[in-house]
């Protein structure tokens, strides 16, 4: 247990540096990257709805 306690500061020191190694997005990237996630998701949502609505008439049609 006081080992861990004892490693902490050098951890919290390799998480620092290891951070500044990353390569952060800029904001322009991040907003494109957000508008298209969430045209995928009303396109990728659509789909679904119809395909459910398409199979709802199909199932209802065989217990009528």
């Amino acid at each position: 247990m006081f080992k861990r306690i004892k490693k902490f500061p050098r951890f919290l020191k390799e998480v620092r540096e290891e951070l500044k190694k990353v390569n952060w997005s800029s904001r322009e990237e991040l907003i494109t990257a957000t508008v298209v996630v969430i045209i995928a998701s009303v396109i990728l949502t659509l789909y679904i709805a119809g395909i459910d609505a398409i199979l709802t008439k199909i199932i209802q049609g065989f217990f009528k």
